[in-house]
């Protein structure tokens, strides 16, 4: 695909694969289970929901269908949905383990990529983003800093950042509130951005990537882009996070606030979708394009952001 319907080539780096073999975040869901129990657990996930409902409310979002269809069907769908809906390539940044992403990928590898996604402090976990790029031809590493039992920029997190240096592959690293309703995180430690200023500074050839504008954070992954040029930002999700802020922000300033500070080359479109029947988030490409166009970017900066700059760190050619 070469010209799509919004007048861009377009990549999503950030969508989560709806696989059936999906285990997800069965780790950090038990250990939040052994750190409130069980009811307290109960009462967290219904109060996400209550805002998740909430948000597809306003983004007219179908409820998320059961995850009974096998890989094979799911993976014709998002080829027929990004097709319908002017998308090049998508990356899946989860997907049910790497074994099973990489199956996936390898079905359409012209419009699919994926990225590692194993627990960053898992004996091995230096050795396993190795295998994941090398043998499985995965291209990054995901991470959610929200749900980690040890501090993000403890050194027993090193070797999977070394791997990825010498790999050449980037990091996708999500900081800030988890969930539709910004639901609990393990250690609350690894919600600020800055926690990554020491990795990113140890590891300055090393590509990150923080998620959705920070999550809520934007001042300080500003500061951090500030003082570690190797820091990009993806734009993902519905960045509702926004209407929690004491002040206002909507998507116009804030592609404002970004391109005037780290420059349209750091920064990357995506959306995060995850699930059918909703498939790729076409709505989130229109608002942010809208957005991109009305602060007057030129097409030679749009390019960058909506295409460019992915293709460059996945090594699209």
């Amino acid at each position: 695909m070469s010209e799509t319907k919004h007048g861009i080539k377009v990549i999503d780096f950030h969508a989560h694969f709806p696989t059936a073999n999906w285990y997800g975040r069965s780790g950090w869901r038990q250990r939040l289970v052994g750190k409130y129990g069980e009811e307290r657990m109960g009462i967290f996930i219904e109060q996400s929901r209550k805002y998740r409902d909430e948000w597809r409310k306003r983004w007219e979002f179908e409820p998320p269908e059961a995850r009974d269809r096998s890989d094979e069907e799911q993976a014709e769908r998002w080829v027929a949905d990004i097709d319908s809906k002017g998308v090049n390539v998508i990356n899946f940044v989860t997907g049910g383990g790497n074994d099973n992403l990489a199956k996936v990928v390898e079905t359409h590898l012209d419009r699919f990529t994926g990225f590692a996604h194993h627990a960053l402090f898992e004996e091995g976990a230096g050795e396993e983003v190795e295998r994941a790029v090398k043998e499985l031809g995965l291209k990054g590493y995901k991470v959610i800093a929200s749900s980690q039992t040890r501090p993000i920029d403890d050194e027993a997190g090193y070797p999977v950042w070394e791997a990825c240096e010498k790999l050449g592959v980037p990091v996708v690293i999500h900081f800030g509130v988890l969930g539709g309703g910004g639901g609990p995180s393990y250690d609350l430690r690894n919600m600020n951005p800055l926690s990554l200023w020491e990795p990113a500074k140890m590891f300055p050839r090393l590509n990150f990537v923080v998620p959705h504008f920070g999550s809520g954070y934007i001042r300080e992954l500003l500061q951090l882009c500030w003082s570690c040029p190797n820091v990009l930002i993806d734009t993902s999700g519905s960045n509702q996070w926004m209407r929690w802020l004491p002040y206002e922000l909507d998507l116009e300033k804030l592609f404002k606030k970004a391109t005037e500070t780290v420059g349209p080359e750091r920064l990357i479109f995506a959306t995060d979708s995850s699930y059918f029947p909703r498939g790729f988030s076409e709505i989130y490409l229109v608002k942010q394009l809208e957005a991109c166009r009305a602060i007057g970017l030129d097409e030679e900066s749009i390019e960058k952001i909506f295409y460019g700059n992915a293709a460059r760190l996945l090594k699209l050619g």
